[in-house]
C-alpha cells in the first residue's frame, strides 16, 4: 500500500529559524482537497510544518513513497531544501502551488514533478503514473474549466491538527483582474471559476457537522461574479454562522449586494487597497479601484458590520518617504483594524518581472530575496536600501502599541463587535511579534 506525505513548509525568520505557531488559523483546503481525490488504497500524512516538526530520517522510516510539497509565498525556499532532503533519502518529491506554477524551472531543480495551476485532474494523472512506472513527469499542466464535482475534502486531516475557530471551503477560484504585479493573474489570465452553489453549501454543513460555527471562503475574488455572490449568500444566511473571504472594494459600490453579504453572516473581508496614489494603483493595472474613493467605501463596510482587513504595497514608482508617512496616516484615519504591507515585489514570471527586468530595474535575481520584505527593485524615487527600511519603518509604527489599540479596542466600531475586535487585537499581535523578528507579517 503506497504512502503520499503532504507537507505545507513554514518559512525561516531572519534569525535562521522556522517561524512556528501554536495553532493553525487560517488552514489551507489543498492537502484535504487532492487526498479526497487519492485512491482509498494509499496511506495519507499530513504535515503543517508551522505546527508539526518535520524530520526527514524520521519520516522515511515510517514509510513514504511519494511527498507532495504545497508552499505559501516565500515557504517556497524552505520546500526547496525539504525536497532536496527527501530526493537525498531516495523518495520522489512533487511540487505545486501558484508559485511553483510561475518558476517551474526553478523549482524543478529540488523536485521530480511541478503541478502547474490547477490539480484535480493532474494529481490522478500522477498517482497513476507512479503506480504504473513508479515514475512520473516533469510537469503536469492541465487547466480546469470547471469547479464542478469536487469531492468533499478530508477535513478529518486538519481537525487533527490545532486549530483555531474556522475551517475553509472553497467557493471561487481565478480574477477577471489583470494587475501586473499578481501572481492569480500570472496563472489564471483573467478566468474566474465560481463553484456550484450547491456543492459549496455541502462543505459549509460539514464543517458545521465538526462542531465548527465560522468558516473561511477561499476565493480569490469573491466578488468577481456578483450573481453567484448573492445566490450563496441568500444560502448561507439561515445557517447562523459566521464567515471571512476576500474580494475587492467593487462590493461596497453595490449596496443591495453588500447587504446580503453582510446579513449571511460576513464579518471579515480582506480587500487589496495596494496604494494611496491612483497614478501608483494606474501603473500596477487596477484603474478602476479609486483612491479617492477608499475611505467612502471602507466605511460603507464597516456601516454593514464588516471589519475590513487590508492589503497594501510600498515602492511602486510614485512612492515618497512623505507617500509612506501619508499611507500610515490613511490607516490610522480609516481605523483599518488588520492592515498588512508588502513592498512590491516583481514575482519571476509575472508582467512586472518582465517590465523591471527590460528596464534594467532589477537589483538581483536571487529569487530567495523575492520574499516580500526587502526591495529587489529600483523604484522612480527611492533608493531599494531606503524602500526597505521605510517599510520596516511603517510596519513598526502601524504595529506599535498605541496604534493597535487605538484600531482594535478602542475602534468605535469595537462597541458593536467587540469579539470580532478582540480577535483583531490578537491577529495585530500576532503580526507585532513577526516584525518584531522583521519577518512580514503575513501568516496567521
Amino acid at each position: 500500500m503506497p504512502t503520499v506525505l503532504f507537507i505545507q513548509p513554514t518559512q525561516y525568520g531572519p534569525d535562521g529559524k522556522l517561524c512556528k505557531q501554536a495553532r493553525i488559523h487560517l488552514p489551507g483546503l489543498v492537502f484535504p482537497l487532492l487526498a479526497a481525490l487519492t485512491p482509498a488504497h494509499w496511506n495519507i500524512r499530513v504535515r503543517v510544518e508551522v505546527v508539526d516538526e518535520i524530520d526527514p530520517d524520521a519520516e522515511v522510516a515510517l514509510g513514504v513513497d511519494l511527498v507532495a510539497i504545497g508552499a505559501m509565498g516565500y515557504a517556497i525556499f524552505r520546500g526547496a531544501e525539504l525536497g532536496d532532503a527527501f530526493r537525498a533519502r531516495g523518495v520522489k518529491v512533487v511540487f505545486g502551488g501558484i508559485m511553483a506554477s510561475m518558476v517551474p524551472e526553478r523549482v524543478l531543480e529540488h523536485c521530480d514533478s511541478v503541478v502547474i495551476g490547477d490539480a484535480e485532474t493532474a494529481w490522478p494523472h500522477l498517482l497513476r503514473d507512479f503506480e504504473a512506472t513508479g515514475q512520473i513527469a516533469r510537469t503536469y499542466d492541465e487547466p480546469v474549466e470547471s469547479l464542478a464535482g469536487l469531492p468533499l475534502p478530508r477535513y478529518d486531516l486538519l481537525t487533527e491538527k490545532p486549530l483555531g475557530n474556522m475551517l475553509p471551503v472553497q467557493a471561487g477560484r481565478g480574477c477577471p483582474h489583470l494587475c501586473s504585479f499578481c501572481s492569480i493573474a500570472c496563472v489564471y489570465r483573467g478566468r474566474y471559476l465560481a463553484r456550484p452553489v450547491d456543492e459549496v453549501l455541502r462543505d459549509i454543513l460539514q464543517v458545521r457537522r465538526l462542531g465548527f460555527r465560522r468558516f473561511y471562503l477561499l476565493d480569490d475574488n469573491i466578488v468577481a461574479n456578483p450573481r453567484f455572490l448573492e445566490e450563496l449568500c441568500e444560502r448561507i444566511a439561515p445557517l447562523g454562522m459566521t464567515w471571512a473571504s476576500q474580494c475587492s472594494l467593487n462590493l461596497a459600490r453595490n449596496p443591495a449586494l453588500l447587504q446580503k453579504v453582510a446579513d449571511s453572516g460576513c464579518d471579515l473581508l480582506s480587500l487589496g487597497l495596494e496604494s494611496i496614489s491612483q497614478e501608483g494603483l494606474d501603473g500596477m493595472g487596477k484603474p478602476w479601484v479609486k483612491a479617492a474613493e477608499h475611505e467612502t467605501l471602507l466605511q460603507r463596510l464597516k456601516d454593514a458590520g464588516i471589519m475590513p482587513s487590508s492589503e497594501m504595497i510600498v515602492g511602486l514608482d510614485t512612492d515618497t518617504p512623505e507617500s509612506i508617512r501619508q499611507t500610515l496616516a490613511f490607516v490610522e484615519r480609516a481605523r483599518i483594524a488588520i492592515p498588512r504591507f508588502y513592498i512590491l515585489t516583481p514575482i519571476p514570471g509575472s508582467e512586472l518581472y518582465q517590465q523591471l527586468k527590460a528596464e534594467g530595474r532589477l537589483v538581483t535575481e536571487a529569487w530567495e530575496r523575492f520574499d516580500g520584505s526587502q526591495a529587489v527593485h529600483r523604484p522612480a524615487l527611492l533608493g531599494p536600501e531606503q524602500l526597505t527600511e521605510l517599510y520596516w519603518w511603517l510596519n513598526r509604527q502601524v504595529f506599535s502599541w498605541p496604534s493597535i489599540l487605538r484600531r482594535t479596542l478602542l475602534n468605535p466600531a469595537a462597541r458593536r463587535q467587540p469579539g470580532l475586535h478582540l480577535f483583531a487585537f490578537g491577529a495585530n499581535l500576532h503580526y507585532r511579534r513577526y516584525v518584531k523578528k522583521r519577518v512580514p507579517p503575513n501568516i496567521f
